[in-house]
């Protein structure tokens, strides 16, 4: 992976992680088009500039994420996390396993368009509109929602807002929980994958690998600010058209990328 690989991952990282639409999914696509070869730096890479994903949500909600005068905040989130920092290490084979494999992924983006398409008109009378009215125990669902996720294809963002809308949550209400799940989601994810994983083939740890050569630091430092910089200007954006438009765009989107990638990896890969 060279610099300009690296900066293009970056963008579609920054740019697909907040939105319903699998950032996994374009980023097995971007690997696959450009020759980009899944070696261990690649696979740390593609999950370590969640943190620059990270930052952008702590940086444009800075006021929720430092208020220390609301603890129960802290406690939904904590509470939210915990479905799956335990699933996700229990199958963490199986999913990287399943990254090799672009079908399933296609498959599963087709699918989740077509959920989207309907989810506005399922959950019209939303009882939640503030994060303050949201439960533990509403947290606590959410949380197991999300795990839905761990298929990759199915868009972690997706997963979770569609649980905050089963739990009553307004479409913004729940994308902005998403939004603040992701922080404590992500960052348990990442810090696994750069201080504990060893990786298979190198059989180094994130870290080591990032700290190998001076090159693969320029690539994670470029890496994070490039996804902190999109994910800000993502998250506004997508918040705007939830707000006109609901969910269909993103589902119908889902579907025209699934199906050009089922079409890509069936017959012209």
């Amino acid at each position: 992976m060279n610099t300009l690989q690296a900066f293009l991952i970056a963008i579609i990282e920054g740019l697909t992680e907040y939105l319903p639409v699998s950032s996994t999914g374009h980023m097995v696509f971007v690997s696959s088009y450009f020759g980009i070869q899944e070696d261990d730096f690649v696979k740390l890479f593609q999950v370590s500039i969640q943190f620059g994903a990270i930052l952008a949500v702590v940086a444009l909600y800075w006021k929720k994420f430092f208020d220390f005068s609301k603890f129960n905040f802290y406690i939904k989130l904590a509470a939210a996390v915990i479905p799956a920092l335990a699933l996700g290490k229990l199958f963490d084979d199986k999913i990287e396993a399943v990254l090799g494999n672009p079908i399933p992924i296609a498959i599963v983006l087709i699918l989740g368009g077509i959920i989207l398409l309907f989810i506005d008109r399922h959950f019209q009378n939303p009882t939640v509109d503030r994060e303050e009215d949201i439960t533990i125990k509403k947290a606590v669902s959410i949380g197991f929602w999300q795990c839905l996720a761990m298929m990759p294809g199915t868009s972690r963002s997706a997963a979770s807002i569609i649980g905050g809308m089963q739990q009553g949550l307004s479409r913004h209400a729940a994308a902005e929980f998403s939004f603040f799940l992701a922080v404590p989601t992500m960052l348990a994810v990442t810090c696994y994958s750069v201080f504990l994983k060893t990786y298979e083939s190198s059989q180094m740890k994130g870290y080591e690998l990032i700290l190998k050569s001076d090159e693969n630091i320029k690539m994670f430092l470029i890496g994070n600010v490039i996804a902190f910089i999109v994910a800000v200007l993502a998250i506004k954006f997508f918040i705007e058209i939830i707000k006109k438009y609901g969910f269909k765009p993103w589902g119908w989107y889902r579907i025209i990328v699934g199906s050009f990638l089922l079409i890509y990896f069936t017959y012209l890969k």
